[in-house]
């Protein structure tokens, strides 16, 4: 009795296209996400950390959930700003901000642009 086996076939090496575009797909993601990381930062300085002097009138704008104040005495952004505007020899004085405890911090950045708007450029935030 003979046994006869079926002739070797040549081994079948697997693809690499699929594993190539998955690769260059997650290349494409990390680089995007990458890129929009940088698009959402906020460039703030911490009030508190340097060894300079204050000069000059306080200025410390505490923002809270439905006000604005300015040294402790409420405003509406119109005055706030005018009220700055007299306390400040350059628009590149320092300025506070103080956000209320629990205050959003969309609400915050709304009184950043704000202030930013009026053209007072040098903002400090410190901790409520």
């Amino acid at each position: 009795m003979s046994f006869r086996f079926a002739d070797a076939r040549p081994r079948r090496r697997p693809s690499l296209t699929p594993m190539i575009d998955v690769v260059f797909l997650l290349l494409v993601f990390f680089m995007l996400a990458a890129r929009f990381g940088q698009e959402g930062a906020l460039d703030l300085s911490l009030a508190g950390g340097g060894a300079g002097t204050w000069e000059g009138p306080p200025r410390l704008v505490q923002v809270a959930e439905d006000s604005l104040r300015l040294n402790g005495v409420a405003r509406d952004q119109e005055s706030l700003i005018q009220s700055l505007f007299s306390l400040v020899e350059t628009e590149s004085d320092l300025i506070l901000l103080q956000p209320a405890e629990g205050v959003a911090l969309q609400r915050l950045l709304d009184a950043m642009a704000m202030l930013q708007g009026a053209g007072f450029a040098n903002l400090a935030l410190v901790e409520p």
